[in-house]
């Protein structure tokens, strides 16, 4: 399944579930997670990627500085992965 089926798929489950959901674009900073999500004190930082297919080194680098911080960084590759990630938070 493509990345960009997937990414709308997850994000309007996430709408419809209450989650506050962001494009996250940093200019001059590539390789950061695409989409932000907020919800009652908890933010998820998501990178969408077609069926089977991993982060690039720049994203697994930032995605590892991230949860070096302390925050909840996920690798969505499936709407069902998505949906049970969110549902995880209820």
């Amino acid at each position: 399944m493509l990345e960009s089926a997937i990414e709308s798929a997850v994000c309007k489950y996430a709408k419809n579930k209450g989650w506050l959901v962001y494009k996250f674009v940093s200019p001059n900073n590539r390789g950061v997670p695409d989409r932000i999500m907020l919800r009652n004190g908890v933010i998820l930082f998501i990178e969408f990627k077609a069926t089977g297919k991993q982060p690039t080194t720049l994203q697994q680098y930032i995605i590892k500085r991230i949860r070096g911080e302390k925050f909840k960084v996920y690798v969505i590759d499936s709407v069902e992965i998505g949906k049970k990630t969110l549902d995880s938070y209820d």
